[in-house]
């Protein structure tokens, strides 16, 4: 899924980060490289599905070994080979980790993984916790919200949890946050993956805790979705409507922070 690595690597970029990187299938390389002009693509070998081989495992690492943070999942696939890659990579990285979509639902299969990771910053929408913890329906999560994420980061102490939807939570094993950013107009394709590029992105610098960093990304990308519902209509808001009000977006912080 070429779109969400583009809009997540663009977020990174968009937080601030002065170099992003971006692992890429070999086939795939040239379709994403021609969409993003300030994002260093990585061409990797991949699976006969054109998703990731388990033999890019060592190149990975050794690029890791340069970072901040690594982003793992958007646009990964379910493929089986690419799942063993992303185990591996969880089990191996020495970086910190923000991890969103396929990640996770990679990570349902050994979550005893989490607890081998010093910072990690997870963000599932209610469908992949609930693939993550076992409760079988985004509904069942959905009714138990707050409940399902406190339980959650008291069993992995070492977690920074981003619940997504509605009144998006951010929970450590210490707080809780509730956002009150943001519309039912986000509620499409790609807004995640923004989310995540830009949690990394704030994370990167080294500046903020993993909470600080999901919990200030939370904040802003609620913003720049209402930023962009303004000027677009609730209706039409698409992912990369998002990705463009972000420096609105930090441009209104900015000026709020300086009147208080």
């Amino acid at each position: 899924m070429t779109g969400a690595a583009y809009l997540c690597s663009e977020a990174v970029l968009r937080a601030g980060a002065g170099l992003v990187t971006l692992g890429i299938p070999e086939s795939l390389n040239p379709i994403v490289a021609s969409k993003l002009t300030c994002v260093i693509t990585m061409p990797l070998p991949e699976t006969p599905q054109r998703t990731l081989s388990y033999r890019a495992r060592e190149e990975i690492l050794k690029a890791s070994e340069k970072v901040q943070v690594v982003v793992m999942g958007p646009g990964l696939s379910k493929n089986p080979e690419t799942r063993m890659l992303i185990l591996w990579l969880l089990e191996t990285l020495p970086a910190k980790l923000v991890i969103d979509a396929d990640g996770v639902n990679a990570l349902a299969e050994r979550p005893s993984l989490l607890r081998k990771i010093r910072d990690v910053i997870l963000t599932p929408h209610p469908g992949e916790m609930a693939h993550l913890t076992g409760l079988g329906s985004s509904g069942e999560v959905q009714t138990r919200r707050r409940e399902v994420a406190t339980q959650f980061v008291k069993e992995y102490t070492n977690v920074t949890l981003v619940l997504k939807g509605h009144k998006t939570l951010v929970v450590d094993n210490k707080r809780l946050y509730i956002n009150l950013t943001g519309n039912p107009g986000m509620a499409s394709a790609g807004t995640g993956d923004v989310l995540t590029g830009l949690i990394a992105g704030l994370w990167a610098p080294g500046g903020l805790a993993a909470f600080e960093a999901a919990q200030l990304g939370v904040y802003l990308h609620g913003l720049a979705g209402d930023i962009a519902r303004n000027e677009k209509g609730e209706t039409s808001l698409i992912a990369t409507d998002v990705l463009d009000a972000l420096p609105k977006a930090f441009l209104a912080y900015k000026r709020k922070s300086r009147r208080s």
